[in-house]
């Protein structure tokens, strides 16, 4: 069963590489993908080697609040952080400098690009997050007898059954993973239904909770505040995050609000900043003056368009309110509560499929969950005119956010014993 997968990998592979290396999001660090390590991109020395996994740029800033804990725990230990998506190498070498000894990016789930990945960094413990069942990386690294965790563990209730017909087809890859710290009682129950064993199941929550602390107010601060041109008393609209399908609804929104609240700013920061001069062009298009970030002169600009990587999370302490995207198209959804924690009232659409654990921690607690764009305009000219609701559903956010913090430490507990035993 395990020669079919392999056979299949490489197939897949072999049809899809021409698509991986000219994509936006997989076409740099082909090398890598490979196996394959260039001499001082990674870290070498004695002691333990751990290796965390995350996809995306999302992924990574969720496990980073485990980087100083594990830090303080084996202070020798050389620590390599993987990724799937540029977006995602380019943010952990700007946010998790200092932090990690290493960025790569994560080998193709074949047979060869995993065993030589494994044999290069060598690591004591792999520590996979969400559902990053990757079954060739994982016999990789069981076989060289080093351990694997899971942690943020979730899987879809809609796939278990694909989850099934897999581990079925190839075997279960979840024998040889040696702990699955689960973030809800929910997703523990479907891990165990998949073949997980019990010992091994832990709820501990999510890390991404822990990964929500503001800011501290700056140098850096007043400099974002100027690049985007706006002043000290200026009400700002963010929406962060937003996707292909929806900046055209929220511009007309926008539009809208102008009529009644003039003084209001926009900032708009597509989730992929190479879409920023098309988001520019649709602004234009409804007849407002809109600007680049990175062009560094927004005077007069209506609309600004965040082009920039790793400055979302600062330029919502400068938001009045936020709206994230991917929630007015069947994206699922992206991340609510960073706003939330920086004690911003938050908006969002309903395809929230992928966030449903965050949608049910800030939905009453200054979270706010809009049908459609004309529901949109109306929560927003509603708060917009009562400064004060803006304020205390803002401090809810913040409060929610704090509530359900933690889950850091409880992994890098359950992780230490695992290196333990």
């Amino acid at each position: 069963m395990r020669a079919l997968y392999i056979f299949g990998s490489y197939l897949l592979l072999t049809l899809l590489f021409p698509l991986l290396i000219l994509h936006r999001k997989t076409r740099d660090g082909v090398l890598q993908r490979l196996g394959f390590y260039r001499p001082g991109e990674l870290p070498v020395g004695p002691g333990m080697c751990i290796w965390l996994h995350g996809a995306s740029a999302g992924d990574l800033l969720a496990l980073s609040p485990m980087l100083g804990p594990l830090r303080a725990r084996f202070p020798g230990a050389r620590i390599v952080v993987s990724t799937i998506t540029n977006s995602g190498y380019l943010m952990a070498r700007e946010r998790l400098k200092g932090k990690v000894d290493a960025v790569v990016f994560a080998p193709w789930d074949v047979w060869g690009a995993t065993r030589r990945a494994v044999k290069a960094i060598g690591p004591s413990l792999l520590v996979l997050e969400y559902t990053e069942i990757w079954p060739n990386l994982i016999r990789a690294v069981h076989d060289s007898g080093s351990r694997i965790a899971l942690t943020n563990g979730r899987f879809s209730p809609e796939h278990l059954g694909r989850y099934r017909a897999l581990f079925n087809a190839i075997g279960n890859p979840l024998a040889e993973v040696d702990l699955f710290l689960m973030r809800e009682e929910d997703e523990a129950e479907r891990v165990l239904s998949l073949g997980a064993e019990r010992s091994r199941v832990i709820v501990t929550g999510n890390t991404k909770f822990d990964a929500l602390v503001p800011l501290a107010d700056g140098e850096e601060d007043r400099a974002l505040r100027a690049a985007l041109g706006i002043g000290a008393g200026d009400r700002v609209w963010i929406a962060g995050s937003t996707h292909d399908g929806e900046e055209q609804a929220l511009l007309d929104v926008y539009r809208r609000l102008l009529a009644d609240f003039p003084d209001l700013r926009m900032v708009i920061a597509p989730r992929y900043i190479e879409r920023a001069g098309k988001v520019c062009a649709l602004a234009a298009g409804v007849g407002l003056h809109a600007a680049l970030r990175s062009a560094g002169d927004p005077k007069g600009a209506q609309v600004v368009v965040l082009d920039t990587i790793g400055e979302l999370s600062r330029a919502y302490q400068l938001a009045t309110l936020v709206f994230v995207g991917g929630s007015f198209i069947t994206r699922g959804g992206q991340n609510i509560l960073e706003p939330a924690a920086h004690g911003r009232p938050v908006l969002f659409g309903p395809h929230m499929e992928n966030f449903r654990d965050s949608v049910q921690v800030l939905v009453g607690r200054g979270g706010i969950q809009v049908n459609d764009p004309d529901h949109l305009h109306r929560v927003i000219a509603d708060l917009m005119s009562r400064p004060d609701t803006l304020v205390s559903l803002g401090e809810l956010a913040r409060s929610a956010v704090r509530q359900v913090s933690g889950a850091s430490a409880r992994n890098v507990e359950h992780l230490s014993r695992l290196l333990s035993t």
